[in-house]
């Protein structure tokens, strides 16, 4: 069964709609900023004096009395890909809801968050995780099945992949899946201090030898996900009841397949190795793409890989020695890691990185690379080629802190 990306949104540093990232990526702007300029930044980020990072600029989209910061960031972004989607509220009734967060709502609760004054009665449901997946779900009048993740910085492309499966098993037509992240708060931002990951230097740059940790930044991004029947068949309703009798667009599932970027695979796996680090050899990731490799024999070739790049040393190491040993070598393949545009937003940045892609590939494009990176070396590069226009496939991959290993594969629309 064939799995549409039919609806897409993000907000995060670079801007509050996609068409704003696009924009800024394409003049080679990013979102990281000195971390004191972050509106609310107080005396408790003076120990990240000359830390960059990158924040939703307007706090309004975060704040409710109702719900707590990053459930309201997910009303938002659910919200944007609905609308982008066109889907109904009778269409949503039996929909799922998944998110993928490393740490749900602990924005707000284990401090105050600026410009906020909460009801005492939501005090339990502000401080759960799950209700970053069940406020969607009240406000929206979802009755479908909800899940929150929290694998780490792979949360988000787990709740995709959870997503995917749910709909090829037939659970449900189609889901509403979010990445949100709010981790620019003292005590999260103290944890990844203490354990070494944060950057250390001004070097964003994932394959420059210098690179030196990630830089954090705050994301909400979603992208929904549904059968291609399912799509069809709003289609077709929508056909007859427009006047005259005809929209434009296409009806059958074979000529729908191709209209709209898809979700084709997913695969994950653990390292079994280290609470914090993974193998210098890359050995799960390899373990994991290899896989993929294999269960997409039959889709269009792979053009592009979105890695997961998070900005440490080790990491940008381990992940290129992993595709080395793992991605077909005939093949040309460019690599988009997307981390220095927005920097790392933890467990959205799965969601967000798909949501991005997939922005460009419904225009059969890839998105460019911030000017100024390190090569990754032979045999990849960072450019942006135009894709083939029968469709190709690119993957978008995501570790997660413990030693978890997370890929999907889409597919480009075909003329």
């Amino acid at each position: 069964m064939h799995v549409a990306i039919t609806g897409i949104a993000a907000v995060s540093g670079l801007g509050e709609n996609l068409s704003v990232h696009a924009q800024r990526m394409e003049a080679g702007e990013n979102a990281l900023r000195p971390l004191s300029a972050m509106p609310g930044a107080d005396a408790r980020y003076e120990a990240f004096d000359g830390l960059h990072a990158g924040w939703i600029e307007d706090r309004g989209l975060l704040v409710s009395r109702k719900w707590a910061p990053g459930s309201t960031l997910s009303l938002h972004v659910a919200r944007q890909a609905i609308a982008d989607a066109g889907l109904t509220s009778e269409d949503l009734v039996d929909a799922a809801v998944m998110v993928g967060s490393s740490r749900g709502n602990v924005g707000g609760w284990v401090g105050p968050w600026p410009g906020r004054r909460p009801f005492k009665l939501m005090a339990a449901s502000n401080s759960m995780h799950g209700e970053l997946a069940s406020a969607v779900s009240i406000e929206l009048g979802i009755r479908g099945p909800w899940q929150v993740i929290a694998s780490g910085c792979a949360a988000s492309l787990d709740a995709m992949g959870m997503a995917w499966m749910m709909i090829r098993t037939g659970v449900v037509k189609r889901a509403i899946v979010l990445g949100v992240e709010l981790p620019l708060i003292p005590e999260v931002l103290h944890t990844y201090a203490k354990t070494g990951v944060l950057a250390t230097s001004p070097v964003n740059d994932p394959y420059s030898p210098q690179a030196g940790g990630f830089f954090p930044g705050e994301a909400g991004a979603a992208v929904v996900l549904e059968s291609v029947t399912a799509l069809a068949e709003r289609r077709r309703a929508a056909e007859s009841s427009y006047p005259g009798g005809h929209v434009d667009s296409a009806t059958d599932e074979q000529s729908v397949a191709k209209s709209v970027p898809l979700m084709t695979g997913f695969w994950c796996n653990s390292d079994a190795d280290s609470p914090i680090g993974m193998p210098n050899d890359g050995a799960g990731v390899r373990d994991c793409v290899k896989r993929a490799v294999q269960e997409l024999e039959g889709e269009p070739p792979i053009a592009a890989v979105c890695p997961h790049a998070s900005g440490t040393l080790l990491h940008g190491i381990a992940e290129l020695a992993a595709l080395r040993e793992s991605l077909p070598r005939d093949q040309q393949i460019s690599l988009h890691p997307l981390k220095p545009y927005t920097g790392h937003t933890v467990g959205a940045s799965g969601v967000l990185d798909a949501a991005i892609m997939a922005h460009y590939l419904r225009k059969q494009a890839l998105p460019p690379n911030l000017p100024g990176l390190t090569p990754p070396g032979e045999p990849y590069d960072l450019s942006s080629r135009p894709l083939d226009s029968q469709g190709a496939t690119v993957m978008k991959i995501a570790v997660g802190m413990g030693g978890h290993n997370s890929v999907i594969a889409m597919r480009s629309p075909s003329l």
